[in-house]
């Protein structure tokens, strides 16, 4: 594509009417270090966006993707959002944050949300076999004798046993109920016996689809249509390509030999339940704050469809984790990141960003990604138009630029009553030399660990190496009962570790002091 169309739709599109603004809202003050209103984030600074920008629209051109959107969603706000190209190569209309796209995949963590819906509602049972739920599965010939039940909680999470089907899959999104049903009757072929490992399976999804079905009495695209995306305001998403309004839709294209096609559409059926949701970026967003939103945990009521814990329950996996070998921003810079799959979402332990949740999207037509940085209350996505063409490399990039420039930090735990009580009190003991100003606040291990007097003559080689330390520095709590600090000294830097006792109340189980001479 020569000209591409470059369009900024906003900077920050939270009206005052949305969903999950009460919820975002107690989430920021809650953190807040000043305790006082939440304040709207920054916008990210020019020259980072400006990075972000560059590296989808060289990844656009590439691609040969005909259009391209990405946004990203922080504390609530979707604080940068650009749109590119075309939704429709004969008309030329350029995509917009209306324009509707085929999320393929990242379809999975509705239905996944809509499973734990109903465990939610007392009406299905995550460690139950699945057969419970689906008579047909009853008759099945599993791989071995000792093979278990495939439950619920393995369809989620890919460890059903079932043979990876990404080729095959992608073109069943219509197949009928009727017809569903009798290939479940006949039984399918395994890959071994279940929870033995991860293998991505959509035939897994759409089982949990005609799960959701039969518990909730309903499609499952309404269950969810109803229960989840119109309390979210998705007024524009749903799995149904023909009742949309057409002018609205990214037509999907494959390119090969040099020139587009036209992906035929993939009507609704059972396969929906794995990748059959189409959405635009308006909708999308209020998706992605209502999920960040769930982090972290706090009190307040609830205003989402689902409660926080439950959403916080996508991101459990299972014993399956997977290494990979990620690419920096920099050239030869890599890093190693553990993987597993959970409900709905890959969780990732990445170097530099945190925990993440991410899933791809590729099908014929289309492709998209999303990444999100619970911790940090960001999200990242983006829709393509191209068969296959998930930009999960530029996504990643996207994120890994935003932590360089220091816009993804951690949210802070607030400092608990006992832990400010017993940093207080060690900053008096490094004051004073003495161990004194921690008498009634020390577990029972703390002097069988190593004497108060072994303790106190560490403490004073200590001092004499760093001299006077600015003991009243900040705390940064790790949870109700643990943290870190770091004091300036005369001749260097002092690093400590908090770690309460569970007793109740909390005493001081372990205080680590570390010096660095200055250099």
């Amino acid at each position: 594509m020569n000209d591409r169309i470059i369009h900024t739709v906003r900077t920050s599109a939270l009206n005052p009417g949305k969903v999950m603004l009460t919820g975002v809202m107690l989430a920021s003050a809650a953190f807040a270090a000043s305790g006082g209103e939440a304040i709207n984030p920054p916008a990210i600074p020019a020259e980072v966006t400006d990075r972000i920008d560059a590296r989808f629209l060289d990844y656009q051109t590439e691609q040969h993707v005909p259009g391209l959107v990405w946004g990203i969603v922080k504390d609530g706000e979707l604080v940068h959002f650009k749109t590119s190209g075309v939704g429709n190569l004969e008309t030329e209309a350029p995509v917009t944050s209306d324009s509707l796209f085929s999320i393929a995949s990242m379809s999975k963590a509705f239905t996944a949300l809509a499973i734990l819906k109903l465990r939610d509602e007392g009406k299905l049972y995550l460690d139950a076999p699945a057969e419970y739920y689906v008579p047909e599965l009853r008759g099945w010939t599993y791989p071995t004798t000792d093979s278990p039940r495939i439950r619920v909680r393995d369809l989620l999470a890919h460890v059903s046993g079932l043979v990876t089907d990404n080729p095959w899959g992608d073109r069943q999104q219509d197949m009928p109920e009727d017809v569903f049903t009798e290939v479940l009757k006949e039984g399918v072929p395994f890959e071994r016996a279940p929870q033995m490992a991860y293998e991505y399976s959509n035939f897994g999804y759409a089982l949990l689809g005609r799960i959701v079905t039969n518990v909730s009495g309903m499609p499952y695209e309404d269950y969810i249509r109803d229960e989840i995306m119109l309390p979210l305001g998705m007024t524009s998403t749903g799995y149904d390509v023909y009742t949309v309004d057409q002018n609205r839709r990214a037509l999907g294209y494959r390119w090969e030999e040099g020139a587009f096609s036209k992906e035929p559409a993939l009507g609704p059926g059972v396969f929906g339940a794995m990748g059959g949701v189409m959405t635009n970026a308006d909708d999308y967003e209020k998706w992605v704050t209502f999920l960040l939103d769930a982090w972290p945990p706090r009190d307040g009521e609830e205003t989402g469809p689902v409660k926080r814990s439950t959403v916080r329950e996508l991101a459990q996996g299972l014993n399956f984790p997977r290494v990979y070998e990620r690419d920096g921003l920099e050239e030869g810079e890599t890093c190693d990141v553990a993987m597993t799959y959970a409900m709905g979402f890959a969780v990732s332990a990445e170097c530099d960003l945190g925990t993440t949740l991410a899933h791809s999207g590729g099908y014929p037509g289309y492709g998209s990604n999303v990444l999100l940085m619970p911790d940090a209350g960001v999200g990242i996505f983006a829709f393509a138009n191209r068969t296959y063409a998930a930009p999960s490399r530029i996504v990643r990039e996207a994120a890994l630029e935003l932590a360089k420039a220091g816009e993804v930090p951690a949210r802070e735990w607030p400092v608990s009553d006992v832990l400010a009580d017993a940093y207080a009190a060690t900053g008096d003991v490094y004051e004073q030399d003495s161990l004194a100003p921690l008498d009634g606040k020390l577990a029972m291990n703390f002097t069988m660990d190593a004497s108060i007097p072994v303790r106190e003559r560490v403490l004073a080689d200590l001092k004499e190496q760093a001299g006077a330390c600015e003991t009243d520095a900040p705390f940064k709590a790790n949870g109700h009962l643990s943290g870190t600090f770091t004091w300036t000294c005369e001749n260097g830097q002092m690093d400590g570790w908090l770690l309460m006792s569970p007793n109740n109340p909390p005493l001081v189980q372990e205080l680590d002091l570390s010096f660095t001479p200055a250099i």
